[in-house]
């Protein structure tokens, strides 16, 4: 007798065609996304992109113009009270009455859950007890951001959403925002972080999705969104306005050379071995060039991001 196969488990976040208008215009256009339990991921985009109304819509604050958002198997609108428990929300602003004291604050939270975690302990692993008494107004915008982090993981979620965790945090802060986001993970909490900062994504990110004029445009480990479609690169530093051309001749089949900025260039071929190192370096010193800095590296996060969404501000 065989046993029935095990149903996959369903995803922690699930968006099928998802579309959110404001007065005419689009903000969200049709968007699918699927967030994996037990996992670190970024949604990354310009502002105007769309994820903010995406993320905003999955914690319930905004209903759909149409499509459908499940959240841990849940109608974040319709099942709301329900949903709330299980999930964490950290606002990028506000949230917090002025005049609450910070770490009563937190305890009131705490309360309201079944399970919290250490109020204590968690308020001396986020740097929150020299302002514990103080009226959540009267904090600096760091101590604001730490407090609102501690309230979204104090009930012991399922799921948390970070907005912009780390944003006026010192690197300090920084690092210890990052340690709690990767505990959380050990601990099987799924995590969903907006951030601007490559960095961050880069770091903590099982996964990435980047959104632009509400749609994902692209979605991926970030090694893999790094490495997709996209050659090695050489760099280094020399004098400015070496003759490229002749560089490039020295080169394998395909291979480019651009100076990216006065004295730093870069060679772009694939693969980057220790042969094209060889021919760089063999030119440079037939060129009377002593190359510096060199090294060898894929795209970064960042680099990938405005190849995808364009280098003009956005407003």
């Amino acid at each position: 007798m065989h046993a029935e196969p095990v149903a996959e488990a369903a995803p922690a976040v699930e968006i099928r065609g998802l579309v959110k208008r404001y007065a005419g215009k689009t903000a969200v256009d049709g968007l699918d996304l699927r967030i994996d339990r037990g996992a670190v991921t970024a949604v990354l985009g310009p502002n105007g992109a769309g994820k903010t109304t995406t993320i905003e819509t999955c914690e319930g604050y905004r209903r759909p113009d149409a499509g459908t958002v499940r959240v841990l198997g849940l109608d974040p609108v319709r099942q709301a009270a329900e949903l709330r428990p299980r999930i964490g929300v950290m606002l990028q602003s506000g949230g917090v009455y002025p005049g609450a004291r910070a770490v009563e604050m937190l305890r009131h939270t705490a309360k309201l859950h079944a399970h919290p975690l250490d109020v204590d302990a968690l308020v001396e692993r986020l740097g929150l007890g020299s302002c514990g008494r103080t009226a959540y107004r009267r904090l600096s915008g760091g101590q604001q951001q730490r407090l609102a982090l501690a309230m979204a993981v104090v009930g012991r979620p399922e799921l948390v959403f970070l907005d912009e965790p780390t944003a006026g945090l010192d690197p300090q802060a920084r690092r210890a925002t990052w340690e709690l986001v990767r505990d959380l993970r050990r601990d099987g909490v799924t995590v969903v972080v907006t951030t601007h900062h490559m960095e961050e994504a880069e770091e903590l990110a099982d996964r990435v999705a980047i959104v632009d004029r509400g749609k994902v445009i692209a979605e991926g480990t970030p090694a893999g969104l790094c490495r997709d479609g996209a050659e090695d690169s050489l760099h280094f530093e020399a004098p400015a306005g070496l003759d490229l051309g002749a560089l490039v001749k020295v080169l394998p089949d395909g291979a480019a050379a651009t100076e990216t900025a006065p004295g730093h260039y870069r060679v772009q071929a694939s693969p980057v071995d220790p042969q094209l190192v060889a021919r760089v370096t063999a030119w440079c010193a037939e060129a009377g060039v002593l190359p510096e800095r060199l090294t060898a590296r894929q795209r970064t996060l960042e680099e990938v991001f405005l190849e995808l969404t364009g280098r003009e501000l956005r407003s």
